[in-house]
């Protein structure tokens, strides 16, 4: 069984920076694809950004974001720079086995971490 847990959230600024991280547990996830997908209230889970091979973003977070991971840690993060008021969100961490924009592709999922951006 995998563990994920995520860490890092919290209230900052617009302009501002947050890096997520994203410890794993139960499992080496070296080979694994690892996600990030954030959900506001009211709205459905949406893709953010993933890693395997090659990276991959959002378009709205793209230039912004970057995800990358240190395997010899079995943590992947999510560095956030130029945050905006629309970033605020829930951000959780996913791990699978394809690179996916889809939800249901990801077969283990972390409780998650506020992030609020005020503007």
């Amino acid at each position: 069984q995998v563990q994920l847990v995520e860490s890092g959230g919290g209230l900052v600024q617009a302009g501002g920076s947050l890096r997520l991280s994203c410890a794993a547990s139960g499992r080496t996830l070296s080979s694994a694809v690892m996600g990030w997908f954030r959900q506001a209230p009211g709205k459905e889970r949406e893709f953010v950004a993933a890693i395997s091979w090659t990276t991959d973003y959002a378009d709205s977070v793209k230039g912004r974001f970057t995800i990358s991971r240190d395997n010899a840690k079995n943590t992947v993060y999510l560095q956030m720079d130029s945050l905006k008021p629309e970033d605020t969100a829930v951000y959780h961490c996913a791990a699978g086995t394809i690179r996916s924009r889809r939800t249901n592709q990801y077969a283990y999922w972390g409780q998650g971490t506020q992030v609020t951006v005020s503007s």
